[in-house]
C-alpha cells in the first residue's frame, strides 16, 4: 500500500484522465450531431439556457 501511496498510482491517475477526456469529446460530438439532427429542438434549448443565464442571481 505504500508503493502505491509513493507514486505508483500515477498511471491509474493518467489513464483515467484519458478516458475522461475521450468520454467528453464523445458526449461533444454526440450533442452536436444531435443539434444537426434537430435544428429546431437545439434552438429550443439555446434559448431556454440563454434565458435562465439571463434570470440566474450572483
Amino acid at each position: 500500500m505504500d508503493a502505491r501511496a509513493a507514486g505508483g498510482d500515477a498511471e491509474p491517475d493518467a489513464a483515467r484522465r484519458r478516458r475522461r477526456a475521450q468520454f467528453l469529446r464523445e458526449l461533444n460530438e454526440a450533442k452536436e450531431l444531435r443539434d444537426r439532427v434537430q435544428p429546431r429542438r437545439a434552438r429550443a434549448a439555446r434559448m431556454r439556457q440563454a434565458m435562465r443565464m439571463r434570470t440566474f442571481r450572483w
